[in-house]
């Protein structure tokens, strides 16, 4: 939708906007404790994944405090200005889904014209992962030179770019409050099994298997960040 000055506003926030709007007009005060989170999204008509982005949004925002466990309280009731909720960023649900299109077909291309020196940086940046991980840190680079590297198999520059950006709205300020209250070594252990089987479709040069293992990995990434695997879409749902 149409914002002031032109921009379009992102789903998470029209949601947050109208959460707001509840919390202004419904009689919260600060310290209120908002309805159950599956209630508010009935209440709302939206999607939990839709509901959840928007409550993180409002609370990086200042308005609200999301207690695991405990559930959702008002902070702040100040009027809801004319801009509304500020951009954050893409929405993570989004951005996975539009890596799910992108990289199941990239990845086609790419097992197809696989090289032994393309299939040896994809190698690297796996092992990089592999380390860093042992390391206790978290591989967010080398997964990133993972995914590029097989992008660059495609033979097209302009799909490298497509890649990179998609995988780059990670670090906006939303994707970052998620991941970071999802992301743990068990999660990243996960994800790193999930790319040895992408390596392995590659290594027998095989698209749909490699198609097949990427598209595993992405729809578990959009399940571990949105913690919710029933609101993960099919492939199917996913390109339509």
């Amino acid at each position: 939708m149409p914002h002031r000055g032109g921009e379009t506003r992102r789903q998470y926030q029209l949601v947050a906007d109208r959460i707001r709007s509840l919390i202004e007009t419904g009689g919260f005060s600060a310290g209120a404790r908002l309805p159950a989170e599956r209630e508010l999204a009935l209440q709302l008509g939206v999607s939990r994944p839709s509901l959840r982005e928007a409550l993180i949004a409002l609370e990086i925002e200042g308005r609200i405090e999301i207690r695991g466990g405990s559930g959702v309280y008002v902070t702040s009731v100040r009027p809801l200005e004319d801009n509304g909720t500020p951009s954050l960023g893409d929405s993570p649900a989004e951005l996975m889904h539009a890596r799910l299109v992108l990289e199941s077909a990239v990845i086609t291309l790419a097992a197809a014209r696989v090289t032994k020196a393309g299939l040896q940086r994809v190698q690297e940046a796996l092992d990089a992962m592999r380390a860093e991980l042992a390391g206790g840190l978290k591989p967010v680079e080398a997964d990133r030179r993972f995914h590029l590297s097989i992008a660059e198999m495609s033979g097209n520059s302009v799909l490298v770019d497509m890649v990179g950006s998609l995988f780059d709205g990670r670090h906006s300020p939303l994707s970052l409050h998620m991941s970071g209250q999802i992301e743990s070594n068990d999660t990243w252990k996960d994800a790193l099994a999930e790319h040895e089987a992408i390596y392995q479709a590659l290594e027998a040069r095989d698209p749909q298997a490699a198609s097949a293992a990427i598209c595993r990995h992405l729809i578990a990434s959009h399940a571990r960040w949105t913690g919710d695997a029933a609101e993960i879409p099919s492939r199917g749902a996913l390109m339509l």
